[in-house]
C-alpha cells in the first residue's frame, strides 16, 4: 500500500481546509497506517506466535499429568477447535462491518456522491484535490486498503482468542492437577504462568498502543494542527503556556474512535482475564500490579486523547513506560526470588 501510494501520488499531500488550516493528509503521514501495520501488528503477531508455540511445545507437556506429548497436542488442538465459532464470528464482523460496510460508508459513498461529514484524509482526497488522484483511483485504493485492514484485524482478534485459550487451558490444567506433588507442580505451574503473563502483558500493551494511534490520528484530522507531530508538540506546549486549542478544531464524525475502542476493550479483557485466572486465584507474588498500572495508564491516556490541553504529556508518559515494559515486564527479579523460595522449601 505504501508503494501504491507513491504511484498514485498520495504518499505526502496537503490540502487547505475551509478555516484556512493547511493539513498534511498523505498516506505515509497517517499514523494508524504506518505505526500500526508496520510496527505494532507485526510485533503483536510475533509475541502471540512465541507464546502459543511455547505453551503447545514446552509449557503444556510439562504440566499435564500423563506427560504424553502427543496427547497434550491433541488436547490443545481440541481447546483451539472449541473456539471455532468465535473465529467465524470474528471473521464475519471484520470483513462485513470493519471492512465492507465501513468502506462503503466512509469512503465509497462520499467519493461517489459527496457528503458524510468526515474529515478529509488520503481516502477522500479526490474530493478536494482531484488533480492529485481521481475518484476511480481513490475507490480502488481505498478498497484495497480496507480489505487489507479488515484481514489484519481479523488476525489480531484471532490472536486475542488464542491468548484467551492459553490462559484458560493453563488455569484448567492447574485446577485438575491436585493429585500431583505439590511443590514440584507449583514450581512448574509458576514458571509457565510467569511466561504466559509476560506474553499477555506485551500483547496487551501493543493492543492498547494500536488503539491509541488510531484515536490520535482521528483526533488530529479534526484539529488545527498542520501535521500530527506538530499537533502533539503544540499540545504539550499549550499545557505550559496556558493555551487551549483542544476545542479549536472542526466537528466531524469519527468512526475510527469506535473501532479503536473495540480494540482497546478486547485487548484489556484478555489481560484482565489472565490477571484473575493466573494472578489472583493462584495468588502470585509477581509484580502484577506493575503490569496493571502500565496498562491502566495507557488506557487513561487513550480515553483522554483530545480531552484537555496537554493530554499528550500523559499519553507520552504512558507510551514510554509501555515501551519499557515490552523489553522488561519486571518479572526477572520475581522469578529468581520465587524459584529460590521453592527450592529452599523442597
Amino acid at each position: 500500500l505504501g508503494f501504491l501510494s507513491y504511484i498514485t501520488g498520495i504518499h505526502s499531500v496537503t490540502y487547505g481546509r475551509a478555516d484556512g488550516v493547511v493539513k498534511q493528509v498523505g498516506f505515509l503521514w497517517t499514523a494508524n497506517w504506518t505505526f500500526v501495520f508496520m510496527v505494532f501488528l507485526p510485533l503483536f503477531f510475533a509475541f502471540v506466535t512465541e507464546l502459543v508455540t511455547f505453551w503447545k511445545d514446552e509449557g503444556r507437556p510439562k504440566l499435564v499429568a500423563q506427560g504424553d506429548k502427543m496427547e497434550s497436542d491433541d488436547a490443545w488442538a481440541r481447546s483451539v477447535e472449541a473456539s471455532s465459532y468465535s473465529y467465524w464470528a470474528v471473521f464475519m464482523i471484520c470483513v462485513l462491518f470493519a471492512g465492507l460496510f465501513q468502506w462503503i460508508g466512509v469512503s465509497l459513498i462520499p467519493l461517489m456522491k459527496g457528503g458524510g461529514n468526515y474529515a478529509t484524509d488520503w481516502g477522500s482526497l479526490a474530493i478536494v484535490r482531484p488533480e492529485v488522484i481521481s475518484v476511480p483511483e481513490a475507490v480502488v485504493f481505498t478498497g484495497l486498503a480496507y480489505l487489507y485492514m479488515c484481514l489484519c484485524f481479523y488476525l489480531f482478534l484471532v490472536g486475542l482468542i488464542l491468548l484467551y485459550t492459553v490462559i484458560h487451558d493453563l488455569w484448567r490444567i492447574g485446577e485438575e492437577a491436585n493429585n500431583r506433588p505439590k511443590v514440584d507442580y507449583q514450581r512448574e505451574h509458576n514458571e509457565a504462568s510467569i511466561r504466559v503473563m509476560r506474553g499477555i502483558f506485551r500483547c496487551t500493551v501493543l493492543g492498547v498502543l494500536i488503539a491509541i494511534v488510531m484515536k490520535v490520528q482521528s483526533a488530529y484530522l479534526t484539529s488545527r494542527g498542520e501535521n500530527i507531530l506538530a499537533w502533539l508538540v503544540s499540545d504539550m506546549s499549550s499545557a505550559f503556556y496556558g493555551r487551549n486549542d483542544v476545542s479549536a478544531g472542526i466537528s466531524y464524525r469519527r468512526p475510527t474512535h469506535y473501532s479503536s475502542l473495540l480494540i482497546a476493550i478486547s485487548t484489556c479483557f484478555v489481560f484482565l482475564y489472565g490477571s484473575i485466572r493466573l494472578g489472583v486465584e493462584r495468588r502470585f507474588c509477581m509484580p502484577l500490579w506493575r503490569m496493571s498500572a502500565i496498562v491502566a495508564l495507557l488506557v487513561a491516556g487513550y480515553l483522554l486523547i483530545d480531552a484537555f490541553a496537554g493530554f499528550s504529556i500523559l499519553l507520552g508518559v504512558g507510551v514510554l513506560l509501555a515501551i519499557h515494559g515490552l523489553f522488561d515486564p519486571g518479572l526477572g527479579r520475581w522469578r529468581a526470588s520465587k524459584l529460590g523460595n521453592n527450592q529452599s522449601v523442597s
